[in-house]
């Protein structure tokens, strides 16, 4: 293939290759590709070599560079491969792809025969279609089988069948077959038909029909299943089945499988013709069925599994295998070993009709042991569709919505893998289901049966949904198959068979066969042509790929890591890769490698890489832009590959090294992208003056350009873009905006349809685009719907003001309020706002005020307040205001009543050890109890412990005992709470063990199985198996405190089992495993002996065991031997005997007997018989031969291995001198290489050396010496130049004399010519062969002569080493050098430059180094460039030369400069030619001379000087002339910022807002404000502003604390400081505070009303400052102070002082102290022990009352008898070490009331 490029254009190049297609026979297929070229090429289609031309069903549609081949109604002869050429004046281009049409799913009308299919479009040939293919067959044995299919295609196919993979002749006799050809029906194609004469049951299986011809090849299946005939029953029903096979001779095998495992049997049998197998089971034949698998394995082995073996499975086992020549047996004896835990009822099998349900249940040991349900291998979960329900010891599983891949075996599994299995089968339509899964290797064939209960019905095969061709279906009778001969991956998947509602399904998983991938491609090389063009290489891989192959080339741009594909090749050779095959400029790598069906070889990399330009063509150009005014202009175009290009506004270049920058004037700014083939140019925010402009773009073979028209924008909204609904609060400030897209564009605002007026509550303003209508502080009238409206548009405004919510301050959680009789009640509620109306409501109705309940305000405070409380009062109130609410719930008690809680009897129940609280609740707080157990007043001590926490008692017992439990009462004056405390026991826990424990022990060993208890007394049972266990000698039951012990003394193995240790709330599982004693070998002691016999005769091997019933097994060199009538195995008590009755040397060896834990070794040597000579019975004639000729003396002996001793003359015969001993098997012989007359005389052989030992004679007789003569000629030899050449023949005698002559003349022995004599042979070696040593040598000996011809024939010179591509600049010095094989003569080699010896120039000179060639080029010119060669006469290398012009170079480049705003730059460099002219250029705009520019260039040295610089001028400054480029960075920075007016001084009054400013030189600049030294940041009340040059501080609400020294600081000037001093604010007292008097409890109100409104104030009570929080609420409004105390008590009384400033206000507080009361009285009477301790105890109605304790009217003083203690309103007296003097009548003063108490003492 070549793919190059002509001086007229680019060839054809591929963008997008077609891709292959599958279609359904009927379909559309359509192929596509893109492909360009210049001119732009002419594509044709072709198929099989022959160009295609339109038709009916064959269009060609084109799209520009876009070809396509679209057929209509595609048919199977259309399949293959369709090639696209594309040819131009350039060169041309293939591409191909396949199309696959696949055959339709079969309908029910068959075509007609006399249909025959269109003929394929273009042409006549095609690959093979198959019209009929083979039919599936079920027969019975002997009967005749045809199979037929018919095929069509062009040329006629070749048809032929196979077997299961394997050609016809090689499985059967050509007797047993016939072949038929002849032709299809109707004319057209050829057919074969199968004849099978008498089919066999061997004859089963898989025949494939295959038609193949040039086009393709194709293949159809069917299946042969051939079946027994039925038996004739017997006629007597009682009587016995004949066994179908013969008796065995010989015990059979023995095959031990678990319970619930397979069990495999393979026998593989051989013979012809084929044998036929049947197994057989306890005698009778078996079928094969769910659980019995038959089947023949790629081995050629037959198989027979049997799943999930069962006890029912144990039998004998044969395998029958029988043919025309006779029939042998295999047979197994299969034990199944059950387990000990079994199933109590194993499962049965179970029917069920499809759409229904089946049950499947079994019952297990013991009801926690857990289960699994498998279907075979698949673990079933619980769903809807399988139910797994667990009752007891039951397991069960229902089937619903049974189907027929229901059908199957299913297992019920326990641990330890113990498992029942039953069959489920499901009647319906379908009888015989798919197998789940069906594995097949990728090239063979799978066939899939399905049967039906009724015959003759058509079912459905459909593979992923997809119907599947009905050539591969079948159906007879009941049977339904499909055959799909040769699989392939694409034949994987899910393949279901369906019948009306019925299905079944099977996953068909093809496994892929590893091929080798092919060799890579050889001898790759690189050969850079002109103009933009490069020639590649290779040969074909080595060896050759068996498989269709292509070759793949791959390009890589250099510093790239991804490799592109180019073009697929077909064949090996040269291809031309031009430029336009790359997408960008660049220098290139090639690689290429192999591809076939099997794989890709490794890549094989061009050596260098390549410069490649594209040649670029316009796609899609430029087109004409029109925007509006302020909008983004944007040009594009495509382009046909990936290159840079150049942009133009208005015939300026666009700077394409910057994307983004700015063009002057207009400061026009634009943006330039190219995204793969697509060039983009965006011009930003175009103004009108831009109109006009003229927009340009080129690169090299591209210019194109395009307009731009701005037209002015019309004006729209661009915010809010939808209606905008805003809700707001009364006195908030609302700003509405409005954004337009055109600056100062006037706008109307409307409220409710009518234009706004402005005023000071409404303010519309206009800034560039926005407009805003602002209402400083909205009122609810200000709701409405605002419009801002202006030429056709309008934005629209949905206001909505609200008064703000109330919001409840205070209670913010649920208030409980208790109260007894006749007591005032006060709910307070306090909100956010004064005229906030509130509510209030009990039980959900609101309240009116009356003489019951009154109502009260007092500002934000509302109160509820009921005068005189009483129990119907009582209830949920609420306080709403707004939409908060708050909670209060009232109690008011009966004072008749005490106790609240509980009100009956409380039953309490608790564990040992537990924590029990009794709880009483009382309606007042300061109310006694008494609390009493059984009728005894309780004692406080730390098992019982008496809190009291406001209204709530409570007896507390930490840790209750079972002597706890009893009744308690809380007892008060009349009344009493009741609780009945009962406690019991914890329940029963066992502590050890906790997890299931398996112990495993040996037969007699002592077993303890522990467990420890939370409860020493707590009782156990014992259970075995789940069966209470009786203690017995064998099992003893211990207790030792908690803990609990069974004891097995001497456990046997039938004790083993589940042990539980249940002590009724928990129990403890134990598996015990008792293993029966070691198997000894009790005699022979040894464990090995060796042992001899004689052969024949009778060996015997014994052994004794222990205990007598061990097993032995017996094994003979590593394999366990079975009996047989050689060997005889034996068993009596504990003997165990191995006899064998005949022993021959063969039997030796080493015998094992082997126990379970111990084993003994026989070495056994069989003695053999003495050896004998076998032949010759007489004795041997006498030998004679002649001197020099060999002897050869033979015998043989009876055994292989016996040694032989040879004697000549009655002396030993020693090997050496001429004698040579050899055995072959049991011959012996002796070699006498060349015979001498010492060499005559008797020879013997004796087979050893005793006396007597059998012998055999020979007599050798030595005739004269004969005369010397040739025995062998020479032979002629051909030798390479340099390698030795040796000359050999035979003489005889041994001792002959040989002359050896070279061209007539006598040789004479030397260096080159040596001269060799080895018995019979003489040799003549010629050294380092030369030419002119050709020529004749001949020996002579005696009488004869022999000659032979010497060819010497020049060694060829190859190049090791060859050229290399070379690179250099003109005027270098160049060396081109390679290295030979081996040294050449002068002139072996030349060179050449294209083609041509090299012309003579002195430039150039050749030199020799040994193997190493080179050729210099001195001061290279561009002429020089080209292929250079050097060749010998066998060899050639070639080399290109490129030489590029000498390059330009910097010598010393440009500097980035740093300079200061308004001072000069001076850039210099100095290149390394001299007169070079170059531009200047900044930021890519070429530089002029004028007054701020001056350009000089001296010689070499080129400088630039610019001035007056600002920073506009920053930016990049280059230097270029040619390709030379060089460029510097110039920064020009800013002049320092000055502050040219700074900061005054400044007074203000405290609360106004102070300004500090200043004034900068620039307007950029970030100032940092300073306080004391220390950086300022904005907040709330500071702010920071920048006014062009300006520079604002403002301080708002200035405080004395803000006074200090404020500076501004930018760069290093700085501003001040200033001092900024804030004076007091005077503040005068308007309305005085007033005194107050108030009654405990109540609350007063302080009001002080000053001057200003923003004033701070302070409140003091009686010298002491106040805060809120608790009973103070402090608050301001406006310029009123108030002060609200709540809950007076008399000691709050004093002077109240409001500051404010220097102004003040005082006045008095008083308030009135309320009469002291008792709330709870000491008893009346109070019993005290002698010695004891006596407490009277009081509460006041408030804390800090005075009171007073006497004792007979006389008052008591604290000291060591008496103590006096108070605890807020509670006061005690505590009377010490009571004696009887103490008794008497004890009284407490407190106010106006008093209590007594009668103290009486008991003791003496």
């Amino acid at each position: 293939m070549k793919a190059g490029s002509g001086d007229q254009g680019s060839p054809p190049c591929f963008l997008r290759f077609p891709r292959p297609v599958r279609v359904v026979s009927g379909a559309e297929a359509e192929l596509k590709c893109v492909v360009l070229g210049e001119p732009p090429p002419i594509v044709v289609w072709e198929k099989g070599g022959q160009q295609l031309a339109a038709s009916e069903r064959l269009s060609f549609p084109a799209d520009g560079a876009e070809h396509g081949l679209l057929l209509s109604g595609a048919l199977p002869t259309d399949a293959g491969v369709y090639v696209c050429r594309a040819r131009n004046a350039a060169g041309e281009a293939y591409a191909a792809a396949a199309v696959t049409v696949l055959e339709p799913p079969a309908s029910e009308s068959e075509p007609q025969p006399a249909e025959r299919p269109l003929p394929p479009p273009g042409a006549g040939e095609g690959a093979p279609v198959f019209l009929a293919g083979p039919r599936s067959q079920w027969v019975l044995r002997g009967a005749q089988v045809v199979l037929t299919c018919q095929v069509g295609g062009l040329p006629a196919p070749a048809l032929y069948w196979e077997k299961d993979g394997m050609a016809l002749d090689e499985v059967w006799d050509s007797g047993h077959f016939t072949l038929e050809p002849g032709r299809a029906e109707g004319g057209q194609g050829v057919s074969l038909a199968l004849r099978i004469l008498a089919a066999r049951l061997p004859d089963s299986g898989v025949y494939v029909c295959h038609a193949r011809n040039a086009h393709g090849h194709a293949q159809a299946g069917a299946l042969l299943q051939v079946h027994q005939p039925p038996e004739n029953p017997p006629e007597d029903p009682d009587e016995a089945p004949k066994p179908v096979v013969e008796p065995l001779k010989c015990a059979p095998k023995t095959f031990w499988v678990n319970e619930g495992k397979h069990a495999k049997f393979r026998c593989y049998v051989m013979g012809k013709p084929e044998p036929e197998i049947e197994w057989h089971w306890e005698g009778r034949p078996l079928l094969s069925d769910r659980r019995r698998l038959m089947y023949r394995d790629r081995d050629g082995g037959f198989v027979l599994k049997v799943l999930y073996c069962q006890a029912k499975d144990r039998g004998l086992y044969v395998c029958a295998a029988r043919n025309s020549a006779g029939q042998t047996l295999s047979a197994v004896q299969l034990h199944v070993k059950e387990p000990r835990l079994r199933f109590t009822r194993p499962l049965q099998d179970v029917e069920g009709r499809e759409h229904g349900i089946a049950v499947l249940e079994c019952k297990v040991p013991n009801s926690r042991i857990p289960t699994a349900w498998f279907r075979e291998d698949q673990r079933l979960l619980p769903c809807r569709k399988y139910e797994q329900i667990e009752e007891g010891t039951v397991r069960r599983l229902i089937i619903h919505r049974l189907k027929a891949d229901d059908d199957g075996v299913y297992l019920c599994e326990m641990r330890g893998r113990v498992r029942t299995v039953a069959n489920v089968t499901v009647k319906g339509p379908i009888l015989k289901r798919l197998p789940r899964k069906l594995d097949v290797l990728e090239g063979e064939n799978a066939v899939l049966l399905v049967e039906t209960q009724e015959a003759g019905v058509e079912g459905r095969w459909s593979r992923d949904g997809e119907d599947l061709p009905a050539t591969c279906q079948s159906s007879s009778g009941h049977m339904h198959a499909l055959v799909l001969p040769g699989v392939t991956r694409e034949d994987a998947g899910e393949v279901t068979f369906s019948l009306g509602n019925s299905r079944t399904t099977t996953l068909l998983r093809v496994k892929c066969v590893k091929h080798s991938p092919p060799g890579p491609p050889v001898l790759a090389e690189m050969f850079k042509g002109h103009k933009n063009t490069v020639l590649l290489t290779w040969k074909p891989p080595e060896p050759a790929p068996e498989t269709p192959f292509i070759y793949r080339l791959e390009r890589q741009e250099v510093g790239s890591e991804d490799w592109i594909q180019c073009f697929s090749i077909e064949k090996a050779g040269a291809v031309e890769v031009p430029g336009d095959c790359v997408p960008s400029e660049g220098d290139y790598r090639f690689r290429v490698c192999t591809v076939s069906e099997h794989g890709r070889s490794p890549h094989v990399v061009f050596h260098g890489s390549a410069h490649l330009v594209p040649t670029a063509r316009l796609v899609a150009g430029l087109e004409d832009v029109q925007v509006y005014d302020g909008e983004d202009a944007v040009f594009s175009l495509d382009l046909s590959t990936i290159i840079q290009g150049t942009w133009f506004l208005n015939g300026e270049e666009l700077k394409s090294h910057e994307p983004e920058g700015q063009v002057e004037p207009g400061a026009l700014r634009y943006r330039i992208e190219q995204k793969g083939l697509q060039h983009r140019l965006l011009l930003r925010a175009v103004q009108h003056q831009h109109s006009g402009a003229l927009v340009g773009f080129s690169c090299p073979g591209v210019q194109d350009s395009a307009a731009l028209t701005i037209q002015e924008s019309p004006v729209h909204i661009l915010s809010p873009e939808d209606k905008v609904s805003l809700t707001f609060t009364t006195s908030e400030r609302v700003v509405l905006t409005c954004e337009l897209s055109r600056v100062d564009f006037p706008a109307c605002w409307y409220k409710d349809g009518q234009e706004v007026e402005e005023s000071e509550s409404l303010v519309v303003k206009m800034d560039g685009r926005k407009h805003r209508l602002i209402l400083p502080a909205a009122e609810v009238r200000d709701s409405g719907e605002f419009e801002c409206r202006t030429e056709g548009v309008s934005a629209f405004f949905s206001v909505t003001v609200r008064d703000p919510p109330v919001h409840i301050l205070d209670p913010q959680e649920h208030v409980f309020v208790h109260a007894i009789t006749s007591e005032c009640v006060m709910l307070t509620c306090e909100v956010d706002q004064e005229d906030a109306p509130v509510r209030w409501y009990k039980d959900g109705q609101e309240v009116e005020e009356s003489d019951l309940v009154v109502l009260e305000k007092e500002g934000t405070h509302h109160r509820l307040v009921l005068p005189a409380a009483q129990p119907p009062d009582g209830g949920e109130f609420q306080c709403v205001a707004g939409d908060e609410r708050a909670y209060f719930t009232v109690t008011i008690t009966d004072v008749s009543s005490w106790i609240v809680y509980p009100s009956g009897k409380v039953y309490v129940a608790a564990v040992r050890l537990e924590r029990v609280v009794l709880t009483c609740e009382l309606c007042r707080p300061w109310a006694e109890v008494r609390w009493t157990k059984d009728g005894e007043e309780v004692v406080e001590s730390p098992a019982l412990l008496l809190q009291k926490e406001d209204t709530v008692r409570r007896l507390v017992l930490p840790a209750v005992q079972l002597e706890d439990s009893g009744e308690y009462l809380c007892e008060i004056d009349d009344e009493s709470a009741s609780f009945t405390v009962t406690v019991t026991e914890p329940p029963v826990r066992i502590i050890y063990p906790r997890d299931e424990m398996t112990l495993i022990a040996v037969s007699l060993e002592c077993v303890v199985l522990r467990c420890e208890l939370s409860r020493q007394d707590a009782p156990v049972r014992w259970y075995k198996d789940g069966l209470e266990v009786e203690e017995s000698e064998a099992l003893v039951l211990e207790s030792d405190g908690p803990h609990r012990r069974l004891v097995l003394p001497a456990a046997q193995p039938e004790q083993g089992g589940e042990f539980v240790c249940d002590a009724g709330d928990d129990s403890a599982f134990f598996t015990v495993t008792v293993t029966a004693p070691p198997e000894k070998i009790v005699h022979p002691a040894a464990r090995s002996l060796d042992l001899q016999f004689g052969a024949p005769g009778r060996v015997e091997l014994r052994c004794e065991v222990a205990p007598a019933g061990s097993q032995v097994r017996w094994y003979k060199d590593g394999l366990e031997v079975e009996a047989s009538d050689t060997l005889l195995l034996g068993a009596e008590g504990p003997v165990r005997t191995l006899t064998l009755p005949h022993a021959q040397p063969e039997d030796a060896g080493e015998y094992v007997c082997e126990t379970r834990d111990e084993a003994v070794t026989f070495n056994v040597s069989v003695a053999e018989p003495p050896v004998q000579f076998l032949a010759p019975e007489a004795f041997p004639a006498p030998l004679c031969v002649a001197p020099g000729e060999p002897v050869v003396l033979s015998c043989e002996v009876s055994r292989a291995g016996a040694l032989v001793f040879w004697s000549h003359n009655g002396s030993p015969v020693q090997e050496g001198e001429g004698l040579e001993f050899q055995a072959e098997g049991p011959r012996r012989i002796l070699r006498i290489r060349a015979a001498e007359l010492t060499h005559a005389g008797l020879y013997t052989c004796q087979s050893g050396t005793a006396p007597g030992a059998p012998s055999l004679s020979f007599t050798v007789q030595v005739a004269e010496p004969p005369q010397a003569k040739l025995v062998s000629e020479l032979t002629p030899l051909t030798v390479h130049e340099g390698d030795d050449a040796t000359f050999r023949c035979e003489v005889s005698p041994p001792d002959a004399e040989v002359t050896w002559l070279r061209n007539g003349a006598v040789v004479t022995p030397g260096p080159q010519l040596e001269i060799g004599e080895h018995g019979l042979s003489r040799t003549l070696t010629v050294r380092g062969c030369q030419l002119n040593d050709a020529g004749t040598v001949t020996a002579r000996a005696g009488g004869t002569a022999t000659s032979a011809r010497l060819h010497v024939r020049e060694t060829e010179l190859l190049f090791l080493r060859r050229l290399q591509d070379v690179r250099a600049e003109e005027g270098q010095d160049v060396c081109l050098e390679v290295e030979t094989g081996r040294v050449g003569a002068a002139g072996a080699v030349r060179w050449l430059r294209a083609g041509e010896p090299l012309p003579h120039d002195s430039r150039m000179s050749m030199a020799q180094d040994g193997h190493v060639y080179r050729l210099f080029i001195h001061g290279v010119v561009l002429a020089d460039q080209g292929t250079y060669g050097c060749e010998s006469h066998h060899d050639r290398t070639l080399a290109r030369l490129s030489v590029r012009p000498k390059q330009l170079r910097v010598l010393r480049p440009l500097e980035d400069m740093t300079i200061i705003e308004g001072g000069s730059a001076t850039f210099q460099l100095e290149l390394s030619q001299e007169g070079v002219a170059g531009e200047w250029a900044r930021g890519g705009v070429r530089l002029q001379p004028g007054p701020k520019c001056h350009v000089h260039a001296e010689g070499r040295t080129h400088r630039l000087v610019l001035s007056s610089l600002g920073p506009a001028d920053s930016g990049c400054v280059s230097f270029t002339v040619d390709s030379l480029r060089c460029a510097a960075r110039l920064t020009v920075r800013e002049a320092p910022v000055t502050i040219v007016r700074g900061l005054q001084d400044l007074e203000v009054t405290e609360e106004d807002t102070a300004t500090l400013e200043c004034e900068l030189s620039q307007a950029l600049a970030d100032v940092t404000w300073e306080k004391d030294g220390c950086p300022l940041t904005p907040s709330p009340r500071l702010r920071l502003q920048a006014l062009g040059t300006r520079r604002l501080l403002q301080l708002r609400r200035c405080s004395p604390l803000d006074a200090g020294t404020y500076s501004c600081a930018v760069g290093a000037a700085r501003a001040g400081p200033v001092r900024l001093v804030v004076c007091e604010r005077n503040v005068s007292v308007l309305s005085e505070l007033r005194s107050v008097r108030v009654r405990e409890g109540d609350g007063a109100t302080f009001e002080c009303t000053v001057s200003k409104v923003e004033t701070t104030g302070s409140w003091e009570l009686g010298g002491r400052q106040l805060r809120p929080g608790g009973h103070v609420r402090i608050r301001q409004e406006g310029k009123k102070h108030i002060l609200v105390l709540s809950e007076l008590r008399p000691e709050d009384a004093g002077e109240v002082r409001f500051q404010a400033g220097p102004a003040q206000s005082v006045a008095q507080l008083e308030v009135e102290a309320l009469p002291l009361q008792m709330c709870r009285r000491p008893p009346r009477e109070k019993t005290v022990l002698v010695g004891r301790r006596a407490i009277l105890e009081v509460t006041v109605s408030r804390s800090g009352g005075h009171v007073c304790w006497l004792r007979e009217g006389v008052e008591l003083c604290p000291g060591d008898k008496y103590e006096l203690r108070s605890h807020g309103p509670t006061h005690s007296l505590v009377i010490h070490d009571v004696r009887p003097e103490d008794q008497g009548t004890y009284s407490c003063q407190a106010g106006q009331d008093s209590a007594h108490t009668r103290l009486l003492v008991e003791g003496e």
